[in-house]
């Protein structure tokens, strides 16, 4: 890779029809139209391409009046701030008019619509993610990204501090960039930066400030973005519930992930890094606005205690019957990826990491059971709806589970009709 880069044999996308068809309709008469961002930086770096975002010259109305004269739909999804969303092809392609901010107040920019190609790269975060490819895949770099991206450096765009006052969102996208595309230590002065104006993340919304961390944690190792926003108290103002309880397992976490083929888990990385108290986890939820999903998946591994390395399958099997089997995915998982950092200098270790692995593979494969007596069956021995009828069947069914599930229904009405002569 050089400063005179090409997408040349780097993006197959690039030479879509639908694609090119549309950059033809956005360049005619003297206007300009470029693949802009994310979907060039990954295309340099060698990651996957998910969405292609154009830059144009042509104000939206005449955005939507080119493309649909070329055969496209167009939906005017960010239409005050010069975006246009052109479906072409079945694939979605974000179109925005070149741009300036005039106002900024640290969440939201007023822009005003212009043709300077290097005034809309000076107006982005990061110098990766403001590149831009013509048609043919020729880069074109104003701010120096083709060589940050050749160090894995991420770097602000001119003033570390004047951009992060234009959207204070930026402060976790660097630790969030930093993440995927970094390498070594962190940019010194967009550190430093970060750390000075971490109270300006405090006017953030919720939604946003969530958004940027699932993105961070599902880096393929987010550890040492992690390290960093620690050290600059970035960590602990949008996560205080990690403050004394530390990053360290994240690590191993991820070691382990990537040993035995989990998916990137941004929830249970986020369950590394807090304390299991379910109190506490209910405030993170809502401070967080965490769906509903996600924050009962965290209340419910709080509430789970990890069972020892030695159980056996059929004790497992009782504890996940009267528990919760995702409660206990997520608490063995965390328990063999610390046992498996332990296990370097510990033999107990090493044994213990192969006593979570035998039970995670079971509690996987687990299918709850169904308790073979049902209420109507001691009704037709007689038994009247109430207390007692309740009673019984709590009790038989707790026969049932300590027998590890092996007393069949016949047996068990048997004792049924004995306890309720009783």
């Amino acid at each position: 890779m050089s400063a005179e880069a090409s997408l040349s044999g780097r993006a197959d996308w690039l030479a879509d029809k639908h694609l090119q068809k549309l950059l033809t309709a956005l360049q005619q008469g003297g206007e300009e139209a470029r693949v802009a961002g994310g979907a060039v930086r990954n295309a340099l770096i060698g990651q996957p391409v998910a969405d292609i975002d154009i830059a144009a010259t042509t104000v939206p109305e005449e955005t939507i009046r080119r493309a649909e004269a070329a055969g496209f739909k167009t939906v005017p999804t960010g239409i005050e701030h010069g975006t246009i969303t052109v479906i072409a092809g079945g694939k979605p392609y974000e179109v925005t008019t070149l741009r300036a901010d005039i106002e900024t107040d640290g969440r939201r920019a007023k822009v005003i619509f212009g043709r300077d190609w290097k005034a809309d790269a000076e107006r982005r975060d990061f110098t990766i993610n403001a590149l831009y490819a013509e048609a043919d895949g020729t880069v074109v770099d104003l701010v120096g990204g083709v060589a940050d991206i050749e160090a894995r450096r991420l770097r602000f765009i001119g003033d570390a501090e004047a951009r992060i006052r234009e959207d204070y969102l930026r402060i976790l996208r660097f630790f969030r960039f930093f993440a995927w595309y970094g390498d070594g230590r962190p940019d010194a002065e967009g550190l430093k930066a970060c750390a000075r104006l971490k109270d300006g993340l405090a006017r953030l919304s919720a939604e946003r400030v969530w958004s940027e961390l699932k993105k961070l944690l599902s880096a393929p190792d987010p550890s040492r973005a992690l390290l960093w926003m620690r050290q600059a108290g970035v960590l602990t103002a949008v996560l205080p519930e990690s403050e004394k309880w530390g990053i360290d397992a994240i690590h191993g976490l991820v070691k382990a992930g990537k040993d035995l083929g989990w998916a990137a888990d941004p929830v249970l990385r986020l369950e590394a890094i807090v304390p299991p108290d379910a109190v506490r986890m209910k405030t993170l939820g809502e401070r967080l606005r965490l769906s509903n999903d996600e924050a009962d998946r965290l209340r419910r591994w709080a509430l789970t205690i990890a069972p020892d390395a030695k159980v056996t399958e059929t004790e497992l099997a009782q504890k996940l019957y009267q528990g919760d089997r995702n409660g206990y995915v997520d608490r063995i998982r965390l328990a063999l990826a610390a046992a498996r950092t332990r296990a370097v200098e510990d033999n107990q270790a090493m044994m213990d990491a192969g006593g979570f692995s035998r039970l995670l593979n079971f509690t996987l494969k687990w299918q709850k059971p169904v308790f073979p007596i049902k209420g109507a069956d001691l009704t037709a021995l007689g038994a009247s709806p109430g207390p007692k009828l309740g009673a019984t069947l709590k009790n038989l069914e707790k026969e049932w589970v300590e027998s590890g599930f092996t007393l069949e229904r016949g047996v068990l009405m048997k004792r049924a009709e004995q306890a309720l002569k009783t």
